[in-house]
């Protein structure tokens, strides 16, 4: 699946202009990874529960920044391969973010830990 882009779509349109800030992060509490965004001064979020985590799986099988669907613009997720490949490791045994979070990382992730 190497070089095959992932897309997502947003169903919400953004209120200003805004362009990928290239960092990803974690909420361990609610099992999310969180993309974040620039909005001139401000900083808006793109948030990936559980639930899509496969696609993430996907994402770092593909070896390449995904694309997000703002009705008829596709703009890529700059950074967001190698973020969330790094956090991936990071967070494997890792108590640091929550036992709960930690196995479920390790869960969804698990053939992408074994290839490390």
């Amino acid at each position: 699946m190497i070089n095959q882009k992932i897309h997502f779509t947003l169903k919400t349109t953004p209120n200003s202009s805004w362009k990928p800030a290239g960092r990803v992060i974690t909420d361990s509490d609610d099992l999310a990874f969180i993309y974040t965004i620039d909005e001139n001064d401000a900083f808006s979020y793109l948030v990936f529960k559980q639930p899509l985590w496969n696609s993430l799986v996907a994402v770092i099988e593909s070896e390449t920044d995904p694309v997000v669907v703002v009705e008829d613009q596709q703009i890529v997720l700059t950074g967001f391969f190698d973020e969330i490949q790094s956090l991936i490791y990071n967070i494997e045994g890792n108590s640091n973010y929550g036992d709960t979070f930690v196995t479920a990382v390790e869960n969804v992730f698990a053939a992408i830990l074994e290839e490390a």
